[in-house]
């Protein structure tokens, strides 16, 4: 069975979901934030040695990495769901998608947090962080124009991975300026298993 070590408030929740939408049996390791840090506590280090959720371990194997996670479920246990036929053109868009999520369109949004953090000291940096979100997050309201989902005409992994950045986003009051990526975010939210993740993972400050 899969386990998923689960940090609070983090990438790890959207892991919860895909299991939930797919309906796997799997086991929840809990782990909580330091209220004042805001860090993930020490004992994640026993389960990989960066401390970081997500992590999950599976058949003697642990993977972390939400992309390279949503990747391996699927294609061991999704059963051709929650992804297109690998030799359709709409694998690309799949996989690019999958890459994207944490290799380009996080970094801006986490700058922007720690700057929130640095304050007035961040100043110099701010417009250009700022820059950087608009375009990302035009990027991806250009992308769902006209469309339900990321790619094709049904969920897919790429949907769950992208759907922490528009969750952020939103938290940092950013999303409503792009219309078609915050209904996109409010038509996830309101998947049953969107809903029965987040009632077995516990409480999640980003479903907004």
């Amino acid at each position: 069975m899969i386990t998923v070590h689960h940090l609070n408030d983090s990438r790890s929740q959207r892991i919860l979901w895909l299991l939930e939408e797919l309906g796997l049996p799997y086991e929840i390791k809990p782990y909580q934030r330091d209220a004042t840090t805001r860090l993930a506590p020490p004992e994640l280090t026993a389960v990989h040695p960066l401390g970081k959720s997500p992590v999950i371990t599976d058949n003697g194997r642990t993977l972390i990495e939400s992309g390279a996670i949503v990747d391996y479920i699927i294609r061991h246990y999704g059963r051709g769901r929650l992804q297109p036929a690998p030799e359709t053109p709409a694998y690309e868009d799949y996989v690019q998608w999958l890459h994207y999520a944490e290799g380009s369109a996080m970094l801006p949004l986490m700058l922007n947090l720690y700057a929130m953090r640095l304050g007035a000291a961040a100043a110099p940096l701010t417009p250009r962080i700022e820059s950087e979100i608009a375009n990302h997050l035009g990027y991806i309201d250009s992308a769902l124009k006209g469309r339900q989902f990321l790619v094709g005409d049904s969920l897919t992994g790429a949907d769950i991975q992208m759907s922490f950045v528009g969750e952020v986003a939103g938290a940092f009051g950013k999303r409503a300026a792009y219309p078609n990526l915050d209904k996109w975010v409010a038509r996830l939210h309101e998947r049953p298993a969107y809903k029965k993740a987040l009632e077995r993972g516990g409480a999640y400050s980003l479903a907004v």
